[in-house]
């Protein structure tokens, strides 16, 4: 009966079932992969199940050298149909990399003895990538991950030990036909490593959705603080506000006298001095955008304190289809760097111009400098962690919704351009 049952699978997957359950493998580890990945379109998505497909369909032994062949084609598939940080993209090519190679590995290589081995490690692929994706898809989010670039290189290097731990088992146990030592000692080693590896690329996962939630809270703290000093300049104005309306009786008085006196230099003098008052100003609205006003205000009132020249003209509405929080990370990131740079220079005026036309949303930051300005904008604080954004996390917001980024620095002039392809309102 076990020998008819296994004869009807044999048939079964030889009759060309085992297409569909590749297909079944690369879908799995496609909608596992997703989450991490921007992906270029829909064609290049079909591409990448493809890559996920076949790779999961591979023959892999320890000892086996298609490890090494497999992986070019694999990283190249995988660079073509994805978009974003470079390091980000390197880091989940080589997690899935290994997820999909230690799978095969340790099913190709631990059953080759079981009798019906070929239809039982087909059988079993979709049951242990099936395995893996339910065992995460509930912490799977919505929109692709999104990390600062320091992160990205953090969790490269801790992706190269479960790569570098698979490459080694593989391929560094060739000679294990050699004798029965060798053979045992390969197949002991892979027996422990590869189990390693599969755990730990699972981690790397839980570990990059951990970081990305400890990111959102962080710029969601960024944005709850430049709203709280846009408010509180707010209230500062409303209490002024009030204590001018309450002293208006007295400023009254004072001018009358003075005129009934027949100072009317005096008079205006006062009437100068009046006007003024910060409560006559009337509350600042750049723009029509809230979280972009609230951005503006606030770095506008830090660059005079800071003895800049804020030369803003920003045309934003209210809707927009970039977040708040890129919205919010954009024009701080951009003006912090201007900030730190004119600082230093001769000329303190700092020029933003922002608007959307034509569908484009467009910035542009202008600031002089002084000295020399790095090649990634990175910060020059001692505190790098707390401030070092910079040029590559706007970068990364521009590439992610499908901008550009440019930057010049020339004859003591440094400028920021950014475009994001936007709906205009009403469109």
């Amino acid at each position: 009966m076990g020998e008819r049952f296994l004869d009807w699978l044999t048939q079964l997957v030889s009759n060309g079932t085992w297409v569909a359950l590749i297909l079944f493998n690369g879908w799995l580890i496609y909608r596992l992969a997703c989450p991490f990945l921007s992906i270029r379109g829909k064609g290049w998505g079909a591409l990448l199940l493809l890559l996920f497909a076949g790779s999961s369909g591979m023959v892999i032994w320890v000892g086996d050298p298609n490890l090494l062949y497999t992986l070019p084609f694999f990283l190249a598939v995988f660079f073509l149909c994805t978009r974003g940080d470079r390091i980000g993209r390197l880091t989940m090519c080589l997690i899935f990399f290994c997820l999909v190679m230690s799978v095969c590995a340790m099913l190709d290589t631990y059953l080759q003895h079981v009798q019906g081995y070929d239809v039982l490690t087909r059988l079993l692929r979709p049951v242990v990538f099936g395995g893996l994706y339910l065992a995460l898809w509930h912490r799977l989010p919505q929109e692709p991950v999104v990390l600062s670039a320091g992160l990205w290189r953090l969790m490269l290097g801790l992706a190269t030990m479960p790569f570098c731990a698979l490459v080694s088992v593989v391929l560094l146990t060739y000679n294990k036909y050699l004798s029965s030592a060798a053979y045992t000692q390969a197949m002991n080693l892979g027996m422990v490593v590869l189990p390693f590896v599969l755990l730990t690329v699972v981690m790397l996962l839980r570990a990059v959705l951990v970081l990305v939630d400890h990111e959102k809270l962080e710029q969601a703290s960024r944005l709850a603080s430049v709203r709280e000093v846009y408010y509180q300049g707010l209230q500062r104005q409303a209490q002024q506000v009030r204590t001018l309306r309450h002293d208006l009786r007295n400023h009254m008085t004072v001018i009358r006298a003075r005129l009934e006196q027949g100072d009317a230099d005096g008079a205006l003098h006062y009437l100068d001095a009046l006007s003024a008052s910060p409560a006559l100003q009337g509350a600042q609205r750049i723009c029509e955008n809230e979280i972009a006003n609230a951005v503006l205000t606030a770095k506008a009132e830090a660059m005079r304190q800071a003895g800049l020249i804020p030369d803003l003209a920003v045309a934003l509405p209210e809707p927009l289809p970039l977040s708040d929080t890129d919205l919010c990370a954009l024009l701080g990131n951009a003006l912090d760097n201007a900030m730190e740079a004119a600082a230093q220079a001769e000329d303190k005026t700092v020029v933003v111009r922002c608007k959307v036309h034509k569908g484009l949303l467009m910035l542009r930051v202008q600031n002089a400098f002084a000295g020399e300005i790095s090649a990634d904008l990175s910060t020059t604080k001692a505190d790098q962690l707390a401030h070092g954004l910079g040029l590559p996390s706007m970068r990364e917001i521009a590439l992610r919704n499908g901008g550009t980024l440019q930057s010049e620095a020339k004859d003591g002039w440094f400028e920021l351009l950014i475009c994001i392809p936007v709906a205009e309102a009403g469109q």
